[in-house]
């Protein structure tokens, strides 16, 4: 189920994302510091402690009471920082953008930072599960999760596309690489969650579509089509400035669930589709480069 960010106090919210000027307050609003002795606390603190919790946990809905465990204190004493758990998400949520690259090398072209910007969000969002939970619906609309889409325009405005076809080229990537991430991430999160590991779910259930459905193939012969191993498989070629991305890897002892391993084979073929889509688009929409005038 997914989660909305932008619930709590707004004008708080935002000042603690931007760095505004409001100090912080304690839980009834006074802006004196809480009774007891001083801590070494701060904002920062406690939203590191809050991703470091839902990194563990998977999931976005932190409470205030396990980041107070982690930090050692009592979960007043947050109060005095953050005023509750609405605004905390939206911290967390931006604070733990904040490691993806600002910018991207472009010395190989548009094509080949892009790529890097689609690899490095990917491997964030397999870092960093619980995000995923967090609905695009409401941006949390802080400078870190903004830099993410400033970061991947300026590559894209090397396409000389105008920016309302790039709108969309953006919306169509950052749809690309979270619903290809969720569905890794998920896949991994299965076996913990239903207490039933990967390889036993599917050979169930395998099973049982083969009794219950032994016309499988005459009624959906595409689908069997489409998951038939291609004798010589040719995805779509990277150009020559633009790397290859690779899967990311998984920091277990056990294999990689099967929807994961799709998603990571999705992943470098699709983004690559995609590309050359834009790339065919520049080749519409562009005048033809003027030749380079030839040497005497």
């Amino acid at each position: 189920m997914s989660v909305f960010a932008g619930q709590g106090d707004a004008e708080r919210s935002m000042a603690l994302l931007w760095g505004g000027p409001e100090a912080p307050r304690n839980r009834t609003g006074d802006a004196r510091r809480a009774p007891g002795p001083k801590r070494a606390l701060s904002v920062g603190a406690i939203v590191e402690a809050a991703i470091a919790v839902a990194d563990e946990a998977s999931t976005a809905e932190v409470s205030l009471r396990a980041v107070a465990e982690r930090l050692g204190c009592t979960s007043m004493a947050l109060y005095t920082y953050v005023p509750g758990k609405a605004e905390l998400l939206d911290l967390m949520y931006d604070r733990a953008h904040a490691e993806l690259p600002g910018r991207y090398d472009l010395s190989r072209g548009w094509r080949a930072a892009a790529t890097s910007w689609a690899v490095e969000l990917r491997s964030f969002y397999l870092r960093h599960p619980w995000v995923l939970r967090v609905s695009y619906a409401r941006p949390v609309l802080g400078p870190h999760e903004q830099a993410v889409l400033e970061s991947l325009a300026g590559v894209l405005f090397h396409t000389g596309l105008p920016a309302a076809t790039l709108r969309a080229v953006v919306s169509a990537l950052f749809g690309f690489v979270r619903g290809n991430a969720q569905a890794a991430a998920e896949s991994r999160l299965a076996a913990a969650a239903t207490g039933v590991s990967d390889q036993e779910w599917w050979a169930g259930r395998s099973a049982l579509l083969a009794r219950l459905a032994p016309d499988f193939a005459e009624r959906f012969p595409m689908s069997v089509r489409l998951s038939a191993q291609d004798p010589a498989p040719a995805p779509v070629p990277a150009r020559d400035d633009e790397p290859i991305p690779d899967s990311v890897p998984v920091c277990d002892d056990e294999p990689a669930p099967y929807v994961a391993r799709q998603a990571d084979e999705a992943f470098t073929v699709g983004l690559a589709v995609l590309l050359e889509g834009v790339e065919a688009t520049r080749s519409r929409l562009l005048p033809p480069a003027a030749p380079s005038p030839e040497a005497p």
